[in-house]
């Protein structure tokens, strides 16, 4: 078992490498460009929901309170003549603060590199081939990018499309991590 203390560099490097490949993949007018396309009458929309002054925070239209309601028919009909809706809502002025969102990806990497250092530490020795700290790596960062986005297709109805993408930007970024912890493992 290694200490958690003598992967430092693969981890370090590996969240840095993964932070800069995420930057371009998502910079650049890749396969990202398309996720989130404009809404038709975007201006009657604000319009609308805009002085409803809905406050910041996760919400479903229509939702029921209980089971019970989510069986009456009144609901069935709401849920029958649309729209439904999930959707995210932003306080005012505040759609994107590039600076902390960077800030915390590059936190959320460096913990997946860092639970994956943790996990390699338990079960590859010193000394353990290229090939199959990359597979072991591999699989464990694919997990840590990419299995989380396939329930928001499951049970929000996310785009699949999306879901696809974002799994194949985990495989990039678990390649990435299995290409550093292999190169740097200690011997």
């Amino acid at each position: 078992m290694l200490i958690l203390c003598a992967l430092w560099q693969p981890i370090l490097l590996s969240a840095v490498i993964v932070f800069v490949a995420s930057s371009i993949i998502h910079m650049a007018p890749l396969w990202h460009k398309g996720d989130y396309p404009r809404v038709p009458n975007e201006d009657q929309l604000r319009a609308a929901v805009g002085p409803l002054g809905i406050p910041p925070g996760n919400y479903m239209v229509p939702r029921a309170a209980n089971m019970e309601e989510m069986k009456a028919p009144a609901f069935k009909e709401k849920v029958k003549q649309g729209p439904v809706i999930f959707m995210t809502v932003l306080a005012p002025g505040q759609l994107f603060s590039m600076g902390r969102n960077l800030v915390l990806w590059f936190i959320y990497v460096l913990v997946i590199s860092a639970l994956v250092g943790y996990i390699d530490g338990h079960v590859l020795p010193p000394g353990t081939n290229y090939r199959h700290v990359f597979k072991i790596t591999g699989l464990i960062a694919f997990m840590g990018y990419a299995m989380a986005v396939w329930p928001q297709s499951i049970w929000y109805r996310r785009s699949w499309s999306q879901a696809i993408k974002e799994s194949v930007d985990g495989v990039i970024y678990g390649a990435l991590t299995a290409g550093t912890f292999g190169w740097l493992w200690p011997s």
